[in-house]
């Protein structure tokens, strides 16, 4: 297998014991969400792009111009399937419209750091788990040199705190993997965001205790079945 996506993992806790034997099958086939286009990045990619340049640009308008868009898309096109995903995506951005984005951030001026795509792959026991942030960033504070990230994440029916720990730990992980030689990582400015509930973790909260760590007990999990 390729890559496994954090939905993937997640994918796999919520099935049965026999469904997860399949999705496992499919995992190997590098297909597992190959017909989810609920939570496929593609389907959402509308309102996560805008969400994501409102983050780094601290422009909420951009959100609105991009529901504009997205209504005259609705308006233009005959394919009801599209019709429903640019509403799905418009009601994400208006849920977002009164969201505090400095609450995601420290407060100090940030400096965005490329992401190169050859790095996004993390071996955990031997398995390819994909970290893919929107953005990652510097930043100093009290003279020290600290980076963190956050990763805007849609699915339909969204995810519990639980979940969205998965994808802060992996997001750790790819932190002190690739930039900790140079800056602190600040668990605090690990963050994951589910933009269908509007609601975000960071790793701070696994490490206090107020969110359980999942992801290495369903990778084992996983193991057991290939």
């Amino acid at each position: 297998m390729e890559k496994i996506r954090i939905k993937e993992l997640i994918k796999f806790r919520r099935k049965s014991d026999r469904s997860r034997i399949t999705l496992v099958n499919n995992l190997k086939l590098n297909k597992a969400l190959e017909n989810d286009s609920s939570s496929g990045g593609d389907y959402w990619i509308s309102c996560l792009s805008a969400i994501a340049n409102a983050f780094k640009y601290d422009n909420i308008e951009l959100l609105d111009e991009k529901i504009d868009l997205l209504i005259e898309k609705i308006r233009t096109h005959e394919d009801k399937r599209i019709k429903n995903q640019f509403q799905r995506n418009i009601d994400v951005l208006y849920n977002f419209e009164d969201f505090d984005f400095q609450e995601l951030k420290p407060n100090a001026d940030l400096i965005f750091l490329k992401k190169p795509t050859d790095i996004s792959i993390l071996d955990i026991k031997e398995l390819p788990i994909q970290a893919k942030p929107d953005h990652v960033f510097t930043f100093s504070i009290n003279n020290s040199e600290e980076i963190g990230a956050v990763w805007f994440i849609a699915q339909l029916d969204g995810f519990d705190k639980g979940e969205l720990g998965m994808f802060v730990d992996i997001l750790h992980r790819y932190l002190i993997k690739h930039f900790s030689k140079d800056f602190f990582v600040n668990t605090s400015n690990c963050i994951a965001v589910d933009v269908n509930k509007a609601q975000y973790v960071s790793y701070k909260d696994i490490e206090e205790g107020k969110i359980p760590n999942l992801l290495e007990q369903t990778i084992d999990d996983i193991k057991k079945l290939l």
